[in-house]
């Protein structure tokens, strides 16, 4: 199960041949446009691709931009029956305009304001009665500061899922950051944890990262903290049984790294629920990552692809 705000990608290519005579910026002469999904969908997408069942549970409009976003979940073959439709709040669409590959603009259409009491009931009874009726077998709370993920949200889930024993794994954002008690697998990136902690020194050793890490399992009590470093990896801790494990980055050429987090937490959770040590998960999630950011947008992993690299690095 993935819960999180989930979002319409949209794409438009083009070729950039001439400066505006209105402004000084680029005309982009449009050539193709493509959505895909994005945010919390491009998790389940990736879930998919790697052979599992992924069920989104989000709240998103009664728009046009939602009939697109349910038409590409379909086209996948994924179930809808975690999606609950708001008239207070419009779907989020993210517009990328690309001129010769290269990224010019984003315009965002979205609101960002907390679930009503409302929209938390209609979401709650959806994850309740799936999680009661389906054999899940993880929960990843993907987090875009959105509004699907409140603080009662999150700390319900949790609740639900440890009572059930299911590992919940979190990609979090500064809003809700230390909200996420007691969950299983807690996957931010440098900026977030700096951010999360309050810390304003940019020392970054691996030893200084490590103690940073420490210092937010005290507030989170979770098992796993896998701590993505950009070009310089991961890192990863296993609190019960004390080990760490830092990960370099493979030379990749990056085209794009957008939805490299969503990427990086679906293969790390899939590790998990197949009870893989903490060194397989970083390293397979940390592979998967590095693949998917050589590819324009947000894309799957492509699990062909993922399987021969693998071999590469064992």
């Amino acid at each position: 199960m993935i819960v999180g705000d989930i979002m319409l990608d949209v794409y438009m290519k083009g070729k950039v041949e001439r400066i505006s005579p209105e402004a000084p910026v680029p005309i982009v002469s449009v050539t193709e446009t493509f959505s895909r999904l994005g945010g919390a969908a491009n998790v389940a997408q990736n879930l998919k691709a790697l052979g599992a069942e992924p069920i989104l549970c989000s709240i998103i409009g009664k728009d046009e931009k939602s009939n697109d976003l349910l038409r590409l979940m379909s086209d996948q073959n994924m179930k809808t029956s975690g999606i609950a439709r708001s008239e207070d709040r419009i779907t989020t669409r993210k517009v990328r305009i690309l001129g010769n590959n290269a990224q010019m603009l984003r315009v965002d259409t979205e609101d960002t304001f907390d679930l009503t009491q409302q929209e938390y009931n209609l979401l709650m009874t959806r994850i309740k009665d799936i999680i009661n009726n389906e054999n899940i077998d993880g929960i990843i709370l993907q987090d875009y500061n959105k509004g699907v993920l409140t603080e009662n949200l999150i700390m319900d889930v949790v609740a639900l899922a440890n009572s059930k024993n299911i590992p919940v794994g979190v990609d979090p954002k500064k809003k809700n950051f230390l909200a996420y008690k007691n969950v299983t697998f807690f996957k931010p990136n440098l900026k977030e944890l700096r951010e999360g902690l309050g810390i304003s020194s940019k020392e970054d050793s691996i030893e200084e990262i490590t103690k940073a890490v420490d210092s937010l399992h005290e507030i989170l009590h979770c098992r796993y903290l896998m701590t993505t470093l950009s070009e310089r990896g991961v890192l990863i801790k296993d609190y019960e049984t004390g080990v760490c494990h830092h990960i370099p980055a493979h030379i990749r050429k990056i085209a794009d790294v957008s939805g490299a987090g969503d990427t990086v937490l679906s293969v790390a959770m899939l590790c998990l629920v197949c009870q893989q040590e903490a060194h397989n998960i970083a390293a397979l999630s940390n592979l998967a990552g590095g693949l998917v950011c050589e590819e324009i947008g947000a894309v799957p992993i492509d699990k062909g692809r993922l399987m021969e690299e693998s071999k590469k690095i064992q």
